[in-house]
């Protein structure tokens, strides 16, 4: 008797693996699934459409043909479903366009985000394929070195697009500003790159502004602020948070003189809890708390009077470095309670930075600014499209108007006739 059981040959270094085999399965149905309900919703929204027959005008109209779109567990074939317009020809004509999947995609965003991020960790452009492959499997499509290399030149020229944009309808309520420091393939250690986010009046943060420079001087971020406004940006920011180390502040001063200051809380912190003994710091950082904390402005301003009180004798640095920027670390008092949360600080940018330090480490080799400069651009982009609005969007539109308010709340009008 003989055994007729053909057995598959392996290549010297595969191995199967049902669970990622189940998990494509799995993600290649939810995207048809997903696509579909795209393509009825369409149906759906001109089914009032018909032809002069009296037929209706979008009817499905089959599949493209079958694509591979490369995934973080590997590529995922998908077809994409067709409609026809049977009313109109040219420039009339209704296209069905899925958000899911783009026309002439074929890797996910994630994927380019890891792209950048393996670069700056120090990979070649002819090592790609092989750390690729390991991620995603041999079936890896279209990331030759050269498809690496275009796609380098690519994110050059979209950072380039982006630093030239026109801002000429742009307007930002509060904007973050911070210099950061990056240990990954640069040049030179001594530049740092110059970060501005904005809030926008409808709540959302948006990076405004981006480039090399030193984090100190005052020169940096005024080229900074005034290309920003040289691109139409005429209205400055009712307020600006930041670290009261940069020259950022004596810039914006110059180039958008009226600018509100606020000093962010965790560097101050950080900078008063340094002189003094570790001994003391915990117990410091719990009084340092009660004022920034604080329910308005008068409490703050009693906290700090007690910091002074009981730490100014025996370490008069600690104190004098709180005091000094009394009334820039209190500015918030005077801005909607709900936006506290985001002013108090410059978190937003260092939150995104944070995951992008982790990302980027000393490696052999080094870029120039400007390769290093567009592969930061890339994952921040990517970083932000996660970026949450701000809480209370709807007092926005009052803090551009001027509306006054008092410990975060709104100051009623006989309150204002009665200051004036």
């Amino acid at each position: 008797m003989t055994d007729d059981t053909v057995v598959a040959l392996r290549q010297p270094g595969e191995t199967d693996d049902p669970l990622t085999e189940v998990l494509r399965a799995g993600a290649r149905q939810l995207l048809a699934q997903a696509v579909e309900a795209e393509v009825a919703a369409m149906l759906a929204e001109h089914e009032h459409l018909t032809t002069e027959d009296g037929r209706r005008r979008l009817v499905r109209h089959g599949h493209g043909p079958e694509r591979e779109i490369l995934t973080g567990i590997g590529p995922v074939p998908v077809r994409r479903p067709k409609v026809r317009d049977r009313g109109a020809d040219g420039e009339g004509r209704i296209r069905f366009t899925s958000a899911i999947l783009p026309r002439f995609a074929r890797r996910t965003r994630s994927i380019d985000a890891v792209l950048p991020t393996l670069y700056l960790r120090g990979l070649s452009s002819g090592d790609f394929q092989d750390a690729l492959e390991a991620l995603l499997g041999k079936e890896a499509p279209g990331l030759s070195p050269q498809v690496i290399s275009r796609l380098k030149a690519e994110w050059q020229a979209e950072y380039d697009r982006w630093r030239k944009r026109d801002l000429t309808a742009r307007q930002y309520v509060y904007i973050w500003a911070d210099g950061v420091y990056l240990q990954g393939r640069m040049e030179d250690e001594k530049q740092s790159i110059l970060v501005i986010i904005g809030a926008t009046p409808e709540g959302r943060k948006e990076l405004v502004g981006f480039q090399a420079g030193f984090r100190e001087s005052a020169q940096s971020w005024r080229e900074l602020l005034n290309d920003i406004k040289g691109r139409g940006l005429a209205q400055g920011p009712k307020l600006a948070i930041g670290d009261g180390a940069l020259g950022f502040w004596k810039a914006l001063d110059e180039v958008y003189p009226g600018a509100r200051h606020q000093r962010c809380w965790v560097h101050k912190t950080a900078n008063v809890l340094n002189k003094l003994p570790k001994s003391r710091q915990r117990a410091a950082k719990e009084d340092l708390h009660a004022i920034w904390m604080a329910d308005g402005r008068a409490e703050a301003e009693a906290a700090m009077d007690t910091f002074e009180a009981k730490y100014g004798a025996k370490y008069p640095q600690a104190v004098g470095c709180l005091t000094k920027d009394r009334v820039a670390l209190l500015a918030f008092y005077d801005f909607p309670a709900e936006h506290w949360q985001h002013v108090r600080t410059s978190n937003p940018i260092e939150s995104v930075f944070a995951t992008i330090r982790h990302r980027t480490v000393r490696t052999k080799g080094c870029l120039s600014h400007k390769t290093a400069l567009a592969m930061v651009f890339k994952l921040v982009t990517a970083a932000s499209k996660t970026w949450r609005r701000l809480s209370g969007n709807n007092r926005l539109p009052q803090v551009i108007k001027g509306v006054r308010f008092r410990d975060g709340i709104q100051v009623k009008n006989a309150d204002q006739s009665a200051a004036a």
